[in-house]
């Protein structure tokens, strides 16, 4: 059996992540990250006539780069697990229709891109692939158009809103390999701290980032120490403090080696953006760039991504329903 404890499972040989890209809006371009990603732009249309075209050519051009860098011809590539927030993860299916591979649209909101690495990474161990594409996008003019208010109105955010990232984020998976490697998989169950508030996913996500944060190390038996560094993607500023302090109340202090890649993407102090950033392309873009950097280049040599997921819509808040999160986790190694 590859499952470890409750909900944690164990991959047995070496699903390796052979590459990485990022392509990232205006506003990422203007962050701390900017050089970590392999293009930026300048324009959130990026030429075409809707903000929805330009995310799909976002995830498109994204997920291309990734191929090419893996130097795999794309007809080798067995499986597409893609993901993003439009109605029907149309972005993703329109954006990779003529990529000519089989495809797996998949939603888990912000957590979408763990999810996708999830999958296929199992689907490699399993033996039903030998190289698995996974990408994500979010683009921040799409995401307030379906989810909030369309962006004429000139909204008041208030200081618990995130801002949804405009970027795409692909990896390439494939057995064997030199690494990075995933070897862990902890997937999340759903998980409801009561939050009505959409402007504040931050703490509507933090409790199921508790929980598979708390399941990977009672499963594993590992302390928050065995990791270099801990990621998630995309509690904020408040969601991070809040999952720190619910961390500590239950025995794992994860304060000196732990950061939100919603925190990491922009600068809260001359970006306005504040509670940090969200999107399924948040997690996508930092992991794509800034950390599959650092793994490679050998200053992180484990880590452990935690992707959130607010699993709501405009619908299910206008009626008054509240915020159920979501959080999946795979631990990487050099």
């Amino acid at each position: 059996m590859k499952k470890i404890g409750k909900q944690t499972y164990k991959i047995d040989g070496d699903v390796s992540i052979l590459s990485t890209a990022c392509i990232a809006g205006p506003k990422e371009k203007a962050g701390p990250l900017s050089k970590f990603f392999d293009q930026t732009v300048d324009d959130e249309f990026w030429g075409e006539e809707t903000w929805e075209k330009a995310e799909s050519k976002f995830i498109k051009e994204t997920a291309e780069l990734a191929i090419n860098k893996s130097g795999l011809p794309t007809n080798s590539i067995d499986f597409c697990f893609a993901g993003d927030l439009i109605n029907q993860c149309t972005t993703s299916s329109f954006g990779l229709m003529n990529l000519n591979i089989p495809y797996f649209g998949v939603f888990g909101a912000c957590s979408t891109f763990v999810e996708t690495n999830l999958l296929g990474s199992s689907m490699i161990d399993g033996g039903f692939a030998q190289n698995v594409l996974c990408a994500c996008s979010s683009h921040f003019c799409s995401a307030e158009k379906q989810f909030r208010f369309p962006l004429e109105l000139g909204n008041q955010r208030p200081p618990s809103a995130q801002w949804t990232v405009t970027a795409a984020g692909a990896s390439v998976l494939i057995k064997d390999g030199n690494g990075p490697f995933i070897r862990t998989l902890t997937p999340g169950k759903i998980v409801d701290m009561g939050i009505k508030d959409a402007a504040n996913m931050g703490a509507a996500m933090a409790g199921a980032a508790l929980d598979t944060l708390v399941t990977h190390f009672n499963d594993t038996g590992r302390t928050p120490d065995y990791y270099d560094m801990i990621f998630t993607g995309d509690l904020g500023y408040i969601g991070k403090d809040i999952l720190i302090d619910l961390s500590r109340e239950s025995g794992f202090d994860i304060s000196n080696n732990y950061d939100d890649c919603g925190v990491l993407i922009f600068d809260k102090k001359t970006q306005d953006t504040h509670s940090g950033g969200s999107g399924c392309g948040c997690v996508a873009s930092v992991f794509g760039g800034y950390i599959y950097n650092q793994l490679k280049s050998g200053q992180l040599k484990k880590i452990l991504l935690i992707a959130t997921g607010a699993l709501t819509n405009a619908l299910t808040t206008q009626q008054g329903q509240t915020i159920p999160g979501i959080a999946h986790a795979i631990s990487i190694e050099v």
